[in-house]
């Protein structure tokens, strides 16, 4: 057999491959009505389409393409300094006692997916910390947290972490966005619930905005510095924590970091009555995962994921077991039985099995056959954009310290 043919593109080849991936993945997303129903995002679409020319590539011309991974680490720095800058802790008191219970139950799933997942891992015979890959950080993280976990595990040993965060989180996409709306219209009808109505709540929080006048050319420059500034302000906090963790026996991965220091900026600037323009942070810290999600999933190897398929499946089916019978029966209980808890219920399993995405859709497809729910989509709203990705990356940094998940090789 000939010998495989490496070929090494630069930074910029990369990123412009990575720009049409989107773009192919927006028409081919367009064009499959299914993959539309899923909220497949546009990103793993086009990334996929360029893994597998890779892999035909690699298969019959024996050629082989390396992508560059600079600006990639880049991106994920500001995507995730945006998660951190959007965790407003003032938010809590919108939500009250139902909003603290959601998310008590959340950091309970969070567990539980991650111990199934490692138990299912070690009785395959893979290391437990692939479990944890496998679990929430692919289940409730999604592609963008999964692949950022797995280029920090495969720096400690763990060899085949980007092959496992691929399958586990496309897996995670399309089985919860296959369950989530069946369930929640199953309890519904199981337990004879109906929407009260009429009954007005405050969805100023998750209401869009009012649409504003157009801002002069200098405004709208003077906008975008400001939030270049603060992004970069918080990525240089966030390597300074990392360099206090580290010289305090601490390992922190550097992602996690501009993430704590995004929380402290904006919690700060809130309590000094100081406003952050948040659009031009959501779209940058949007556009950033788009990138960083196309270009980390470009060079996935195929083949190794093909390997380890059923293992996969097997954990998505521990999985949804596991979410769907906390959901029903821990979250549904807890909010009342009622048809509000139902909804609610629904959401959970929106982004505790695929995204925030599903969850939405997951219930505004529930509200338009049984009727609306205001209080649910608040506390779905409000638990999904303040407290879930912190929560999972904290969940998931604390198991992986812990002597059972130590990462030594993979």
């Amino acid at each position: 057999m000939d010998a495989m043919q490496r070929f090494e593109l630069d930074e910029l080849s990369t990123l412009l491959i990575g720009i049409i991936a989107l773009f192919a993945g927006r028409w081919i997303r367009r064009s499959v009505p299914f993959l539309s129903r899923i909220d497949m995002p546009n990103a793993v679409v086009g990334a996929m389409a360029v893994a597998v020319a890779v892999l035909l590539l690699q298969v019959f011309l024996h050629f082989d393409v390396v992508f560059g991974a600079r600006t990639k680490d880049a991106l994920l720095l500001i995507f995730f300094t945006s998660i951190g800058l959007s965790a407003k802790l003032s938010a809590l008191k919108k939500g009250g006692i139902p909003l603290v219970i959601l998310c008590a139950v959340t950091v309970v799933a969070l567990v539980a997916q991650n111990l199934s997942g490692a138990v299912l891992a070690s009785l395959w015979g893979a290391h437990p910390a692939y479990g944890v890959l496998a679990g929430s950080l692919s289940f409730v993280g999604g592609p963008g947290t999964a692949m950022a976990w797995a280029r920090e595990l495969e720096s400690q040993g763990l060899a085949h972490a980007q092959v496992v965060a691929v399958g586990a989180s496309t897996l995670a996409v399309i089985s919860g966005a296959l369950v989530a709306g069946p369930v929640t219209g199953w309890i519904v009808r199981r337990h004879k619930l109906h929407s009260t109505e009429g009954a007005p709540t405050d969805l100023t929080f998750i209401a869009p905005p009012p649409k504003e006048e157009a801002k002069p050319g200098d405004t709208q420059i003077e906008a975008l510095l400001s939030t270049v500034f603060v992004l970069a302000l918080c990525v240089l906090l966030g390597e300074k924590l990392n360099g206090i963790a580290r010289g305090a026996g601490i390992v922190l991965p550097g992602f996690l970091s501009a993430m704590i220091a995004g929380v402290a900026v904006t919690n700060i600037a809130d309590a000094f009555k100081y406003k952050l323009d948040f659009a031009p942070i959501e779209r940058g810290g949007a556009l950033a995962l788009q990138l960083f999600l196309v270009m980390a999933l470009m060079s996935t190897p195929l083949i190794s994921v093909a390997a380890i398929i059923v293992p996969l499946a097997l954990n998505v089916i521990v999985q949804v077991i596991v979410t769907v019978a906390i959901a029903y029966l821990v979250l549904f209980r807890l909010l009342g039985s009622d048809y509000d808890a139902a909804v609610t219920s629904g959401g959970f399993l929106g982004f505790g099995l695929s995204s925030m995405p599903v969850a939405m859709a997951t219930m505004d497809e529930v509200g338009h056959r049984y009727g609306p729910s205001p209080k649910a989509f608040l506390l779905i709203t409000l638990a999904g954009s303040f407290f879930v990705d912190l929560a999972n990356a904290f969940v998931a940094k604390g198991m992986l310290s812990l002597p059972f998940f130590g990462t030594g090789g993979g």
